[in-house]
């Protein structure tokens, strides 16, 4: 949560990459200090950097890459980011089933280091540069990511005179956050990461075990089910992100986990009633399976993909921590009641995360905008224009 908070201000004053690389030297720091505890409190220090260097890599890699993505490939890449999460997960799960715990420490930080060697290769947010003043850097980045024979004019004159008309703005502040013109952007925002949490997945996350066996599953056998489809599915949104565009992906994920969460619900149902004993694994495996298809391929990277869109430049800051912070803190919310509801009303804990999906729906139809297509300064003429 710390990490969250201040995440937009370090992206703004460091700029995008060294923001990402003192978060991927904290994740190295935070891996060794696990490595080599002896005992609760060193684990404990070590679990605070790891959350600080996600909280802030969570704001600005979706941040980053909206800002130097093309518009047309723009939602794809931003998809990419919560494609190697999951693959990273999955990896983790394998790899942590072969070796021990300070083993699989060290094969955390690989990814840390990847980082920051990763980032000698890549140039700056031009559009930070922009925002900044430097302006031969600004045109040496835009030109190394569209190529060095692309005309880059265009784009460059758009850029420049929204961070112009930006910058003729009072600085912003917290309460600039309730200001009319960019309440709207804060209500989609803010809404989309708080029904995200509230449709259950954290909860799912971290106890997809314990729900398989509590329905009569194997657990061990749906978590493995899980890993195998969250991949592929998050890969075909990827896809479909710059086709389909962002608001269907909601609608159809948002529905999937609806029905999902409505199954797995009913399967608990069954099980406290006594009815159809024989469907409730089934139903439980098939209701927490389109759960996870239906999440990963919407309601999972779609929320940060427009994120990293919808705020202008002088709101980034502020606002996308905001929105970053609300995530954490639904996360933390939901996994910590979740053993809480389940010991009231299993079946009535997901039928609420049910509701929560199909209120989603509507919240997605009546106040979601369409980012696909658009340039990120287009984004936001537009919202002006529904402000």
């Amino acid at each position: 949560m710390i990490g969250a908070l201040t995440s937009g201000r370090l992206a703004d004053t460091l700029g995008r990459k060294t923001t990402m690389r003192l978060a991927a030297i904290v994740g190295i720091f935070g891996w060794l200090t696990i490595y080599f505890a002896k005992g609760a409190t060193m684990l404990y220090l070590g679990r605070v950097l790891l959350g600080y260097c996600t909280g802030v890599i969570s704001y600005v890699v979706p941040v980053f890459i909206s800002e130097i993505a093309p518009k047309d490939l723009r939602g794809g890449l931003a998809t990419s980011n919560q494609l190697f999460i999951y693959s990273g997960c999955s990896a983790a799960y394998i790899i942590g089933a072969l070796l021990s715990w300070r083993s699989l420490v060290l094969v955390g930080l690989l990814p840390c280091a990847f980082l920051l060697a990763g980032l000698l290769f890549i140039p700056e947010s031009p559009r930070w540069l922009a925002n900044i003043g430097k302006e031969k850097e600004f045109r040496a980045s835009l030109q190394k990511l569209r190529g060095e024979k692309a005309d880059i004019s265009r784009e460059a004159t758009e850029i420049r005179e929204y961070i112009e008309s930006a910058h003729s703005l009072p600085k912003a502040g917290i309460q600039d956050l309730f200001h009319s013109k960019n309440m709207y952007a804060v209500i989609v925002g803010v809404g989309l990461m708080v029904f995200q949490q509230l449709g259950g997945i954290n909860a799912l996350g971290f106890y997809t075990s314990y729900i398989f066996s509590s329905a009569g599953f194997s657990g061990k056998l749906g978590t493995t089910l899980i890993g195998i489809i969250q991949i592929p599915i998050t890969l075909f949104g990827a896809l479909l992100m710059d086709r389909s565009g962002r608001r269907a992906l909601l609608l159809v994920s948002s529905s999937g986990t609806f029905v999902g969460c409505f199954l797995t619900g009913l399967s608990f149902y069954f099980k406290a009633q006594g009815l159809y004993m024989e469907l409730v694994p089934t139903l439980a495996l098939y209701g927490i399976l389109a759960y996870y298809a239906a999440y990963s391929i919407g309601m999972g990277p779609v929320p940060w993909v427009i994120m990293s869109e919808i705020f202008s430049i002088d709101m980034k800051a502020i606002a996308g921590s905001l929105v970053t912070l609300v995530s954490w803190i639904g996360s933390f919310a939901i996994s910590y009641s979740f053993s809480f509801l389940m010991d009231w009303n299993s079946a009535g804990t997901f039928f609420l995360f049910s509701a929560a999906s199909l209120v989603t729906v509507l919240f997605v139809a009546r106040l979601v905008p369409e980012t696909k297509g658009r340039t990120l300064e287009e984004i936001q003429e537009s919202l002006k224009a529904s402000a």
